[in-house]
């Protein structure tokens, strides 16, 4: 119960609001802050009390200029970035070899005979000084040429360009579709374009190059992509190199390896790739000591014999140091090793640890990201790579309702062929070469949070040497090929010596430029040297505005109790009733009072209006009734007690 009243009573006292005006609450609160400007400024004279009006409103100025400055910078989420350099027992990287040819040639020859037919009739155009030179062509397969032409831009008259058909009689002018005939262009005077244009050819676009062998591998590498994509995945994998053929010898540090060590992987433009120590499920093979003695030595064939003249023209091994978990882009981050050679590749670790929000835009594991990663089904890790080209796929498929053959496909789609979708390389070169297509991408994709990157430091030398050439190409065919004689060539060699250069690993780590405690620090740092406050100071502050907030609620209340009143008294048009006319009333119920003082009628209220409620009657005083006078006494003995 004690606990009960103490509440209702500070609740009373609560809603009774501070006892004083405005003026004596800010009067209060200038004498008794312990900021010191305030104080001055009532106790001292008129000259001195408007100077430290003055002082105290420019240095309060100061603090909230300042204030704000440093909550500006804090609210920029700047960060800082340090470097520390550990050594420990680490994981060896993931190890992505491909052959720069994705097919062996006999086995694709098939596939590509129309086409290799077509080029070589192309290149043969090209190269003629004399368009009579090169007249005697076989028959064709122009299906694949119509869909996809090169011609020839002559730009010797700028202002009138003539565009002509590699394969066509008649030359057409840009300007008009009048016969120009008689005109000759060789690849010196003229430029190699590619004509891409959408169905019936009603709008078309030219894909100019500045040099025919660019034009012919890009159109070459365009209709190749046509032929693949409506060749089944396991079609495509048995037309690549196996594990057998491309890898000869491994050995990682004292441990013999073969083919059987890697996991083979489909890449569109690379063929079968395999990769060492790689997977989610499997666990890293660690490395026991730095140094070419204790990493991964291998022996590779190209087989540059068997390659396809126009599908690649680069002869070498591709490889990539990646991450275990992480999808191989071997196109883009990877680099070459050349045949003949013995490339030795020394590995430096950096750890990159980012802030994520709201410092920077990056992403944990991908889950935000509003892209669907299609790399998900390799088991793989978010990477932005694979958000960028799962990004691009999207928009090819929205765009041009099919995807491209170099990027995995949604289920239930198609890949885009002439067949199918005449007009998708077309469509595929404007979306290339869209900007907001770019930036779109970019915007949704976010970098990765925590990342693993390989710096490699990359020497050379021949492999083998002339001296020792003979004996390791006799031992190599007659493992390989049980052979006595030499099956192999300097051509298609290549030794890889992939190892730690040493365990010290760096970490490259952001922090917060600009932390809660310093901005806390600065604050009161500012706050305390021009106005001499504390944390305490602001408490009082904050105390006077609840003040000032009560005042205003009970002046509000009051008002509002004031103006109620007002519309009450306003519905009566004459003056309230006399005692003597209460008192008569209540007593003579026969009393009515004069009609010139009578208020309104029932008949002047309307139904919803009620009818006004008469006043209280008077006490019933027995004012004339005796009473004795120890009766009296003992009643104001009890009232004094």
């Amino acid at each position: 119960m004690q606990v009960k009243r103490y509440l209702v009573r500070c609740l009373h006292r609560l809603q009774k609001g501070p006892g004083y005006t405005y003026k004596e609450l800010l009067v209060w609160y200038c004498d008794n802050t312990n900021t010191h400007g305030p104080k001055r400024i009532i106790r001292e004279g008129p000259k001195k009390k408007a100077a430290w009006f003055v002082l105290t409103l420019l240095f309060a100025s100061l603090v909230f200029w300042q204030w704000g400055v440093f909550i500006r910078t804090y609210l920029t989420w700047d960060v800082s970035v340090s470097l520390s350099v550990g050594f420990k027992t680490m994981d060896f990287p993931a190890v992505t070899i491909c052959n720069s040819s994705p097919f062996q040639y006999s086995k694709v020859r098939h596939l590509l005979k129309g086409l290799d037919e077509l080029m070589e009739a192309v290149l043969e155009r090209i190269v003629a000084s004399e368009p009579s030179r090169a007249n005697a062509t076989k028959a064709l397969n122009f299906t694949i040429w119509n869909h996809t032409p090169l011609v020839l831009i002559d730009e010797r008259d700028p202002h009138h360009p003539v565009i002509m058909d590699l394969f066509a009689d008649n030359h057409n002018s840009s300007a008009s579709s009048s016969p120009a005939s008689g005109r000759s262009c060789n690849a010196q005077g003229c430029k190699v374009a590619m004509r891409l244009c959408s169905v019936n050819g009603t709008v078309c676009t030219f894909r100019n190059f500045t040099s025919a062998t660019q034009a012919v591998t890009e159109w070459y590498a365009l209709q190749a992509t046509n032929i693949f994509s409506q060749v089944s995945p396991g079609e495509l994998v048995k037309m690549g190199y196996t594990g057998e053929q491309l890898i000869l010898a491994c050995l990682f540090g004292a441990e013999p390896c073969s083919y059987r060590n890697f996991t083979s992987i489909f890449h569109p433009d690379y063929g079968n790739c395999y990769i060492f120590n790689w997977g989610m499920t499997e666990k890293a093979v660690p490395s026991s000591n730095p140094g070419v003695e204790f990493g991964l030595k291998l022996v590779l064939d190209i087989g540059q014999e068997d390659h396809a003249p126009f599908l690649t023209s680069t002869a070498g091994a591709r490889l990539l140091l990646h991450e275990q978990r992480s999808y191989p882009f071997v196109k883009d981050e990877g680099i070459y090793a050349m045949s003949g050679t013995e490339t030795s590749i020394g590995v430096l670790v950096d750890k990159l640890q980012r802030k994520g929000r709201p410092y920077s835009q990056c992403t944990v594991n991908g889950s935000d990201v509003p892209v669907r990663n299609l790399y998900a089904d390799y088991n793989t890790t978010y990477s932005i790579q694979a958000c960028i080209r799962s990004c691009f796929q999207d928009h090819l498929i929205q765009h041009c309702t099919c995807g491209h053959y170099l990027y995995p496909l949604p289920p239930g789609e198609k890949y885009c062929n002439n067949q199918e979708f005449p007009d998708w390389a077309y469509c595929y070169s404007e979306l290339r070469r869209s900007l907001d297509q770019r930036e779109s991408c970019i915007r949704m994709c976010k970098e990765s949070c925590n990342d693993t990157q390989y710096k490699m430091t990359i020497s050379m030398a021949d492999w083998p040497s002339e001296a020792s050439e003979d004996w390791i190409f006799h031992v190599l065919s007659q493992e390989r090929d049980q052979s006595t004689n030499i099956t192999l060539s300097r051509k298609g060699i290549v030794k890889l010596n992939i190892y730690f250069q040493e365990f010290n690993y760096r970490t490259i780590e952001e922090s917060a430029a600009y932390n809660i405690v310093w901005l806390l620090s600065n604050l009161g740092g500012q706050f305390g040297f021009w106005m001499g406050g504390s944390v305490l100071c602001l408490i009082e502050f904050a105390e006077i505005i609840i003040d000032f907030l009560w005042i205003t609620v009970i002046k509000l209340v009051a008002f509002s109790k004031s103006l109620r009143q007002r519309q009450l008294q306003a519905r009566y048009a004459g003056p309230p009733p006399t005692v003597a006319e209460l008192v008569e009333a209540h007593t003579n119920f026969t009393f009515q009072p004069d009609a010139a003082e009578r208020g309104p009628s029932p008949e002047a209220y309307t139904h919803e209006q009620a009818l006004p409620i008469p006043g209280t009657p008077p006490p019933n005083y027995d004012s004339l009734r005796l009473q004795p006078l120890d009766g009296i006494e003992s009643d104001s003995d009890g009232d004094a007690i």
